[in-house]
Order: structure tokens, then C-alpha cells, then sequence
């Protein structure tokens, strides 16, 4: 369906396999996660679906899912999120496409966040940067970097 999440987020569907580099911030030490993301279609197309977990060496995980869907007002996407730290759903952030990147900023009472998706030859790049309370600038806060996984090859009948 043309104009349809699916449509504009057709490069990111599939199953995703890498690492997220956390930096030290007041919430805890810089580390590093084994990284799971997958985008795949909802809603007849109408939505994009992302999960995704990442696994701490110690076994920790941190579990999330988005759903991408088309502002029919605007030309740029809307993203529902929630994770698994316990902060209840925000409203919906903005998406929009710049020279092939995936720009989300969302803004809360604790300040706000930029993520940023792109793929580069066959590369997943998931950045995020926090700007907290009177910064002026967003600080680099994780970035996932992945491969594709490849689809299983049919069984035979």
C-alpha cells in the first residue's frame, strides 16, 4: 500500500544480529550487549514492528518493542515505544527520513532523546544521543550495529 510504513521502512524488515555499546552515563558503567532486533510488518502493512533485546555478559537483559505507523497529517512517521524498565509509554515520537537516515526525537519531562537508524552496505546502525536537563546538545548515549540474519532456506516436502 503506497504510503504505508511497510513501504518506507522496507529496507529494515527482517532479523538483526550484533552488538550495542552503552556508554557510562549516572545509570551505570559503559558496556557492551550481544543485540537482537526485528523489524517485520503489522496491520496489513499499516505498521512495522521493531523488537529488540540486548543480553549483558552477566545475563541482564533489556527487552523493548516500537510500532512504526504513517501520520496521515503529515509526511514522517509516528513511533509508539516501550521497553522493559519499567517507565510507562510515552506519546508517540516523529520519524522522518533525511539522505537515507531514520531521525526519532522524543521528548519527555526527563529530556529528550534522538535515535538514528541507517543502513550502510548491509549494516544496521542504531544510534542514540540524550539531552538532559538545560544541555544544549544531545550526548551519545548507545549505538547497535548489526548484520542481517539470513532466512533459514525452505524444507524440502
Amino acid at each position: 500500500m503506497p504510503g504505508s510504513a511497510h513501504e518506507a521502512l522496507e529496507t529494515f524488515l527482517g532479523r538483526w544480529s550484533g552488538t550495542t555499546q552503552w556508554e557510562a552515563t549516572a545509570w551505570g558503567p559503559a558496556r557492551t550487549a550481544a543485540a537482537e532486533v526485528v523489524f517485520a510488518r503489522a496491520a496489513a502493512g499499516l505498521a512495522v514492528t521493531m523488537s529488540y533485546r540486548h543480553t549483558d555478559a552477566d545475563g541482564a537483559v533489556t527487552e523493548g518493542v516500537g510500532v512504526f505507523t504513517m501520520d496521515p497529517a503529515h509526511p514522517d512517521l509516528l513511533w509508539y515505544h516501550v521497553n522493559s524498565l519499567g517507565l510507562p509509554p510515552e506519546a508517540p515520537a516523529r520519524a522522518s527520513w533525511q539522505d537515507g537516515t531514520l531521525t526519532i526525537e522524543r521528548r519527555s519531562g526527563r529530556g529528550s532523546a534522538r535515535h538514528t537508524l541507517r543502513i550502510d552496505d548491509g549494516q544496521l546502525t542504531h544510534a542514540a544521543g540524550l539531552r538532559l536537563g538545560s544541555a544544549s546538545d544531545f550526548s551519545p548515549f548507545m549505538t547497535t550495529v548489526c548484520r542481517r540474519v539470513p532466512e533459514p532456506a525452505p524444507i524440502p516436502a
